[in-house]
């Protein structure tokens, strides 16, 4: 495995040497770190620890206008994984643009958003019921700069993009936004996204979660190997300068007895006047720029944030989850940001027994 996670950052780093733009190519390279801190526990915080959440390398670029490809890999824990390996083709003849390869399936707002840009240090409990990254087939295009489709078919892959399974499940996902206020201060995203999950032969429709805090323990698991499932998720986000407000709904029926449902909503204001930057339908909000970086004058941007999520298994006797996250971004730069977060967990079991869970958290995360 360490052979290979060096030859993998020899062949990265070998792709960076090629970084120009020239008349038909214009190649990037990047990466970034997240070094996560954090303690957590019932009652004390008797539980302590760290981790690499991310570690990640890329290259990108676009090849005579309009043929895309990006290629990411991820080395946290000492393990090697794809984070988006595909080739898109531009400016097709019926409009829209085609993607092939390892990628996010289209579905839900945070979860498209990239990990650099999303509000806290974890996604919102509804993550774990999302589809991810798959081997599939997108179509996607932007009609009138308000409204945008995306619709695909996908394969269960594995962490390299791989499925071999004789007997494969076939997956649809599609997903359509809207932006209803699309101003220079001010903006209303709405959407809404499906997903069929066929039960593949190697396994079924399988859901666990945390209480948003990854070094923690799970709490929360759900397993059906004999039917397949339907996905539903429904999304806004509103900013308004440097206040935002967001919340996603989810919700899953395995065959014809199981119902799952999840949702987050959250607030944010950036008390040094910043605000979110929305980047597009398919790759949700982008990077924040600090109005003044850190640095002998300033100390850049700091945006406050509170989070509301829970998990609902109790139509399959498993209980609830309930969060919530209050969390301090520091942005030093455009690059270069502090989380802290405050989580409390509470599971409460189909007996009515209840389990609590929180944690401080700490991020330090750098990308270029």
């Amino acid at each position: 495995m360490r052979k290979i996670i060096f030859i993998s950052i020899v062949i990265i780093t070998s792709i960076s040497s090629l970084n120009a733009q020239t008349t038909d190519k214009e190649i990037k390279f990047g990466g970034r770190i997240m070094y996560d801190m954090a303690t957590w526990g019932s009652d004390d915080f008797e539980n302590a620890g760290s981790e690499f959440r991310r570690v990640r390398l890329f290259s990108s670029g676009t090849i005579y206008e309009n043929v895309k490809y990006k290629l990411q890999l991820d080395f946290a824990n000492g393990d090697i994984a794809f984070k988006d390996v595909f080739i898109e083709i531009n400016k097709l003849p019926i409009q829209g643009d085609i993607r092939i390869g390892y990628f996010k399936e289209p579905f839900r707002l945070e979860s498209l958003t990239s990990s650099k840009y999303i509000t806290f240090m974890e996604r919102g409990l509804p993550i774990a019921m999302s589809v991810e990254r798959n081997s599939g087939v997108m179509y996607h295009n932007t009609f009138g700069e308000r409204l945008s489709l995306q619709t695909g078919v996908f394969l269960n892959a594995d962490d390299f993009g791989n499925d071999k399974t004789v007997n494969s499940a076939m997956n649809a996902t599609s997903r359509l936004t809207y932006l209803a206020i699309n101003s220079e201060e001010k903006l209303l995203h709405l959407g809404i996204a499906g997903s069929i999950r066929n039960r593949s032969s190697s396994g079924g429709y399988n859901v666990s979660t945390r209480a948003e805090n990854h070094l923690g323990t799970k709490l929360l698991a759900y397993g059906n190997y004999d039917n397949d499932a339907i996905l539903l998720a429904y999304e806004t986000s509103y900013v308004n300068k440097s206040f935002s407000i967001q919340g996603e709904y989810v919700q899953s029926e395995i065959g014809n007895n199981d119902f799952l449902s999840s949702y987050y909503g959250q607030v944010s204001y950036f008390i040094t006047g910043e605000s979110r930057t929305y980047k597009n339908s398919l790759s949700g909000f982008g990077r924040v720029k600090p109005i003044n970086n850190y640095g002998e004058n300033s100390w850049g941007a700091f945006e406050i944030a509170a989070r509301v999520s829970q998990m609902d298994f109790s139509s399959v006797e498993n209980g609830t989850l309930d969060d919530i996250t209050l969390g301090l971004n520091w942005y030093l730069n455009p690059n270069t940001r502090v989380m802290m977060n405050y989580v409390m967990g509470e599971m409460t079991n189909y007996q009515g027994e209840i389990t609590k869970e929180n944690a401080i958290m700490m991020r330090v995360q750098i990308d270029f």
